[in-house]
């Protein structure tokens, strides 16, 4: 423990040094976060990881039941007969460089995901539904809408802008992006690119709770056998570690495993831009015959999680048991395609109209959990006659040709998180999938005006996309996260979303001892 305790001293030190801080931090007070990879600190253009969400805040925030409550907002209205919120903000909030938070702000934000048509974010359909936005004074807003939406308070905590800072230039590039100034618990001090780490320190002046961690280092980690020594030797915290590699830890009395349940799901994504599943998108959904999912649970997640039938079998408003259509049955997997018009080749590949049923999906090479999955589901379908080639690669590449990539998504809060991944066009339909009977369930089940309406509609969408599927869904994961033993005050009620984000939603209440 000794040498453990200096060397994270050391790294506090080193750290404040670098930040160019003149009083050091003690080591008891810096928590080192091995996280995930960081191409930008925005919220709107990076939804999905940690950081955004400690330096920006919304007018709404989660809560640890999932349900949106008042952040930014000290209170707000809803006027279901002229479809209104209005929102009432806090007093006496700045931004990290001082200047007075106001309602112009909020309106800009939502202004820029309405009508910039350069923004690189697939999140704007979710903000489709806003019609008018207008600032009565400086501390409120009313959002109009130009029909129901019942999802819409829960995009109300999407991270606020600072407009004087990103006025009048690109978002796509602005420096805001990688120098952020947000109103949240944490403040940005530096990034280091090339070492890895982003700095963060808390904001004395929060208008919550503020943090009792005085300094968080967020190191930015992509190949998870490094987080693992990282938290081995020292040099970590904590982390959120793929099944196998948080086993290693369940007996070692110096860390401790808190385990989360999570919406993240693993899926063979197809993508329909390649002209091979234009041909052949009738033949998705047998695929999941020949996949044996509980044995890949088994293996590969070490039993931590459940096999995959719908993108939001676990989500309150899906589980329709009806919509699992599709078991482990290799007999049932050859009649189905034979019904399809294939048949077996001389080398046993299945063929059609003088095509193999060979495919090509990409996986990044240091997502070992991926790569795992990604094989073992290739050996399966190629015992029962389809090739799925495996290309690993660094970065993915959407123009290269592949015909889908090992993918992860998840629905954590509302169902309407589908909306914009499934329905035709929208902002985030990067596979280009597209079904017409989907596109009009998603609208019910985001326009619906009462929950039992709602229910019905996503357990119909749950079918009828398990019958037109765009995914071969695997399985959903665990929250498998490992911190030394004086990490305390993680909440796990709370549940989590794709790469297990959402865990520091709590992280005020946090403390850290050596």
């Amino acid at each position: 423990m000794k040498a453990k305790q200096l060397m994270s001293l050391a790294l506090a030190v080193l750290l404040s040094a670098c930040a160019g801080q003149q009083q050091r931090t003690p080591a008891h007070h810096t928590l080192v976060y091995a996280g995930e990879s960081v191409s930008t600190i925005n919220p709107i253009l990076n939804n999905q990881d940690e950081v955004p969400a400690l330096i920006f805040s919304g007018l709404m925030k989660y809560d640890r039941d999932g349900i949106p409550v008042c952040d930014l907002a000290a209170q707000y209205e809803y006027q279901p007969e002229t479809l209104t919120y209005t929102f009432h903000l806090r007093d006496g909030v700045k931004w990290h460089d001082g200047t007075a938070f106001t309602a112009s702000d909020v309106a800009y934000t939502y202004e820029l995901l309405r009508k910039d048509e350069s923004l690189s974010a697939s999140i704007t359909s979710d903000y489709e539904d806003l019609a008018e936005i207008s600032v009565p004074d400086a501390k409120t807003v009313v959002f109009t809408l130009a029909q129901p939406n019942a999802a819409m308070l829960g995009y109300f905590t999407i991270g606020i802008l600072p407009r004087h800072l990103v006025e009048g230039q690109d978002l796509n590039t602005a420096p805001l992006n990688h120098h952020p100034i947000g109103t949240g618990r944490f403040r940005f001090v530096e990034w280091d690119t090339a070492g890895g780490t982003i700095l963060l320190e808390r904001n004395n002046d929060y208008y919550g709770k503020v943090p009792n961690i005085e300094q968080l280092v967020y190191k930015t980690v992509a190949v998870e056998s490094t987080k693992a020594a990282m938290l081995q030797s020292g040099e970590a915290d904590l982390a959120w570690l793929n099944a196998n590699y948080a086993q290693q830890f369940r007996d070692n009395a110096a860390f401790q495993n808190i385990d989360f349940a999570t919406a993240d799901c693993r899926a063979i994504s197809m993508d329909f831009r390649t002209e091979f599943w234009q041909r052949n998108s009738d033949s998705v959904g047998v695929l999941n015959y020949a996949l044996d999912k509980q044995a890949i649970v088994d293996s590969i997640l070490g039993g931590r999680g459940v096999p995959a039938y719908s993108p939001i079998q676990l989500n309150r408003y899906g589980g329709n048991l009806a919509a699992d259509l599709y078991p482990y049955d290799l007999k049932q997997f050859a009649q189905e395609m034979e019904k399809l018009g294939w048949a077996k080749g001389e080398d046993g590949i299945y063929q059609r109209n003088g095509e193999r049923f060979h495919f090509i999906i990409q996986v990044r090479d240091y997502e070992e959990e991926r790569v795992d999955i990604a094989n073992i589901c290739a050996s399966m379908l190629r015992t029962a006659g389809v090739e799925m080639e495996v290309a690993l690669v660094t970065r993915f590449d959407w123009n290269a040709g592949y015909h889908g990539f090992l993918s992860g998504y998840a629905t954590p809060f509302d169902a309407d998180m589908l909306y914009s991944n499934y329905v035709t066009g929208a902002s985030g339909n990067n596979m280009a999938y597209s079904n017409p009977q989907v596109d009009t369930l998603l609208a019910q089940g985001r326009h619906a005006t009462t929950e039992q309406a709602r229910k019905q509609a996503y357990q119909a969408f749950e079918l009828a996309y398990a019958q037109q599927p765009g995914i071969l869904p695997i399985a959903f994961l665990e929250g498998n996260y490992v911190s030394i033993t004086g990490l305390e005050g993680l909440d796990p009620a709370r549940v989590l979303g794709h790469h297990a984000v959402g865990v520091m939603w709590n992280i005020e209440d946090w403390t850290l001892q050596r």
